[in-house]
């Protein structure tokens, strides 16, 4: 049984920081790509950035610069260091993983966790 579950989100300032983990458990689940997505109150759900199972990794243009996606795979755990975030990037951020087709903002996962809320206050 896969599971993906996120922490370390909450309430910062704009020009602030702040890291997301996902720990994920389940056979081969880190091995596969995974990535970041986002989705923000009546907004369609915006992929963020990838990291492939050789770390190649895919940032979307909206937060290139600001946002570094990486992993831990003795803890089997995905990151998502956020800096000079803005009002913008407010919104849930969930964590996925087993792309079944690529590994772009644009490919379609198989399991997801329940997200981790981030609100940037202007």
């Amino acid at each position: 049984q896969v599971q993906l579950v996120e922490s370390g989100g909450g309430s910062v300032q704009a020009g602030g920081s702040l890291r997301l983990s996902c720990a994920a458990s389940g056979y081969g689940v880190f091995g596969s790509c995974m990535g970041w997505f986002r989705q923000a109150p009546g907004k369609e759900r915006e992929g963020v950035a990838t990291i492939t199972s050789s770390e190649w990794t895919s940032v979307a243009d909206s937060v290139k610069g600001r946002f570094t996606i990486s992993k831990d795979n003795p803890k089997n755990t995905l990151y998502l260091q956020m800096n000079s975030l803005k009002p913008e990037d407010t919104a849930m951020y969930y964590c996925a993983a087993g792309s079944m087709s690529g590994c772009t903002v644009r490919s379609p996962f198989r399991f997801w966790g329940r997200g981790a809320q981030v609100t940037v206050s202007s």
